[in-house]
């Protein structure tokens, strides 16, 4: 059977963005992966499936107000099927689907040349690997792809029915998914296409009853769970101007990973991101400047009339304000997996603007650009294999952050080394104090080593912080028993109980 050029071009873009992660089939599972998919309840069995409808995200232990039912759905159909190389192969599958439909859309509206050259730019951009290449980059992926799919039904099919079932299954999967009505508006207020106004009604009327439905079912499920204030450690105390200063001056960050991503972090936690109180930081101007940079280039493409093209760079910013930390506080200051969707705006913007150039060093210019990213993507992709290679890479990349002593001190309580652990920890709290998940770990090294004192004393100090601290408290126990020290867990509950009681 013969293929129609749309068709070989979608193949080519899904083979280059199943074949730069290749590598990801040889990773297990590494941080956050261990709580919701090695520790998590719900993939024990087959009725996980829908009893995650009625958890939140953290189902493990953590509470919180996230709500991501579809995500978890998978990850249970995923446990029942293989293991860890499976998980990872659905995560690439995902990045396929969502790499063609970028592909779709650019083609729908620039040609078949700026389609293919956004498709192969999403498909191997190097700030995708951690939400591909690690297991709960699973929300990122599938709301991307969701929301992708709501703006194609929306903008290019005009189908109320699919726009509403794609934004409905966004939102399950990730809260981010929320833009993609203001996606698809976007898309008309600039001009790329214009329905007739029955149609934009239909269109809203169905978002609506989605969003509300989806509403309505969050607050049944997350009202009776007991939630914690998920702010980024940055933020801990902060006001309101000295939040948006840092989450403006973190615009320099984004700018840099979406267009030069050479250098990569698993972690941009302090001290490495510390916060911003002045008009007059360089940080701050940094982020400003860009901003400003951006800005003249929607400017000029408007001016111009590449439509298009404005359309992809207005996206990078409506995709990016739920996590800017701009409107409110979220949980990270710059992650390199919340920009999976704001990319999607640049590689469509890319692949209208060099589409339309006819000179001969473009596909030049473009062969080489997408080599060169596909290497660091493919070279990027095995630190996400383990917790070892995420605990190794954060102490190399990120030497000021918290985290990397943090997880090594982990690492060495598991592999039963207290001594060396515990002084981790002590290099870990030194650099941040504020997380009580560092004095309930020291604790447990205390006792490992047989000093009851010590391990009071440091969970006084986890009780004066109290952040999600019978959670915690519960995970460390639960690490204990892993590792055949039961009495140390019960030992650490004890006193856990006695501190807490009033």
């Amino acid at each position: 059977m013969k293929l129609s050029p749309e068709r070989r071009l979608d193949l080519a873009v899904a083979a280059c963005a199943a074949v730069v992660y290749l590598g990801a089939l040889w990773n297990g599972f590494a941080l956050d992966d261990r709580s919701q998919v090695a520790f998590n309840p719900l993939l024990s069995d087959w009725s996980g499936m829908w009893r995650a409808f009625g958890e939140s995200w953290w189902a493990s232990g953590f509470g919180g107000q996230y709500y991501r039912p579809l995500t978890v759905a998978t990850l249970v159909l995923d446990a029942r099927l293989d293991g860890a190389p499976w998980f990872h192969l659905v995560n690439v599958l995902w990045h396929v689907a969502a790499t063609v439909t970028v592909a779709a859309l650019a083609r729908r509206w620039a040609g078949a040349r700026a389609g293919l050259i956004a498709g192969l730019l999403f498909a191997v951009h190097p700030v995708h690997v951690e939400a591909v290449a690690n297991v709960v980059g699973r929300g990122e992926l599938m709301a991307a792809l969701w929301t992708l799919l709501a703006v194609y039904s929306a903008v290019v099919r005009e189908s109320l029915v699919w726009s509403g079932v794609a934004l409905a299954c966004g939102l399950l999967s990730k809260e981010n998914a929320a833009v993609a009505p203001a996606l698809a508006a976007l898309a008309w207020l600039l001009g790329v296409t214009r329905p007739p106004r029955r149609t934009i009604v239909a269109l809203t009327a169905a978002w609506a009853v989605a969003g509300s439905a989806y509403a309505v079912a969050r607050w049944a499920v997350l009202h009776t769970h007991t939630g914690f204030a998920d702010i980024a450690p940055v933020f801990q105390g902060a006001d309101g101007l000295s939040v948006r200063l840092t989450a403006a001056a973190a615009l320099a960050d984004v700018a840099r990973l979406l267009v030069f991503p050479l250098t990569l972090r698993v972690d941009y936690s302090l001290q490495e991101r510390t916060l911003v109180s002045s008009v007059l930081d360089t940080r701050l101007l940094a982020g400003v400047l860009c901003t400003a940079i951006w800005a003249a280039l929607v400017a000029v493409a408007w001016r111009r009339g590449r439509r298009v093209e404005a359309y992809g760079l207005v996206w990078i910013a409506v995709a990016l304000l739920p996590v800017a930390n701009l409107l409110f506080p979220v949980g990270v200051l710059v992650a390199e997996r919340t920009l999976y969707l704001p990319s999607a705006g640049l590689a469509v913007a890319a692949g209208a603007w060099l589409g339309g150039l006819r000179s001969r060093l473009v596909p030049a210019l473009v062969g080489l650009g997408v080599v060169a990213a596909a290497v660091r993507t493919a070279w990027r992709v095995p630190v996400w294999r383990d917790d070892t290679t995420v605990t190794v890479s954060i102490l190399a990349d990120s030497p000021r952050s918290y985290r990397g002593p943090q997880y090594a001190a982990a690492l060495l309580q598991a592999g039963r080394n207290p001594a060396r652990a515990l002084a981790y920890y002590r290099a870990a709290f030194a650099l941040y104090d504020r997380d009580s998940r560092l004095f309930i770990g020291a604790a447990d090294a205390a006792l490992a080593l047989r000093q009851p004192a010590l391990a009071d004393t440091l969970l006084r100090r986890a009780a004066a912080l109290c952040g999600r601290c019978s959670a915690n408290y519960l995970n460390q126990a639960a690490g204990a028993r892993a590792r055949g020290d039961s009495s140390i867990a019960d030992s650490l509950l004890a006193r856990a109980g006695r501190l807490e009681s009033p």
